[in-house]
């Protein structure tokens, strides 16, 4: 017993200008890191750079360390963040390279060093810092510390990623 059987295809083909926001990334750990990295590194930025303009005086050199530090970490993250969103397999590559690695490695580092060194420079010279200047500049210096430990964190989670853990 034979019969015909017709088949029928159809293809359709969209395209798209759309950007779709790979909001899943921010439901995992490193998604979370980056973005509690950014928004302190914009909370610290904005500390430094209001009161290093508020008033015309000699600035120091730990306070432009400090600033070019959360500066750069805040560029680099921001970056990232918006890559992983932005395109799914971004956030899927990027975790498997050295780059985070090493990029969440330096920051630490970096940022280890510039805040610990605002902060000694902070309690040293404490009786040079105006009243209103020492609280908002102490501050911004404990944060940069606990973004310092938020990339320490992101370093461990980026190798571990990378070696397949």
């Amino acid at each position: 017993m034979s019969h015909t059987v017709t088949v029928t295809r159809t293809t359709t083909t969209t395209t798209t200008s759309a950007i779709i926001i790979n909001t899943g990334y921010l439901k995992a750990w490193p998604g979370l890191l980056k973005l509690a990295q950014l928004i302190l590194g914009i909370v610290t930025v904005g500390i430094v750079s209001y009161y290093l303009n508020r008033y015309i005086r000699f600035v120091n050199t730990p306070e432009v360390f400090f600033l070019l530090m959360a500066v750069t970490f805040l560029v680099g993250t921001f970056l990232l963040l918006t890559s992983c969103l932005i395109s799914i397999s971004t956030a899927s590559i990027i975790s498997k390279t050295i780059y985070e690695v090493v990029y969440h490695g330096f920051a630490f580092i970096l940022l280890l060093a510039a805040s610990l060194t605002f902060v000694i420079e902070i309690n040293h010279r404490k009786q040079n810092y105006r009243g209103a200047d020492y609280e908002p500049y102490f501050a911004a210096s404990i944060i940069g510390l606990v973004n310092a430990a938020l990339y320490l964190i992101s370093t461990i989670f980026a190798l571990r990623s990378y070696r397949g853990l």
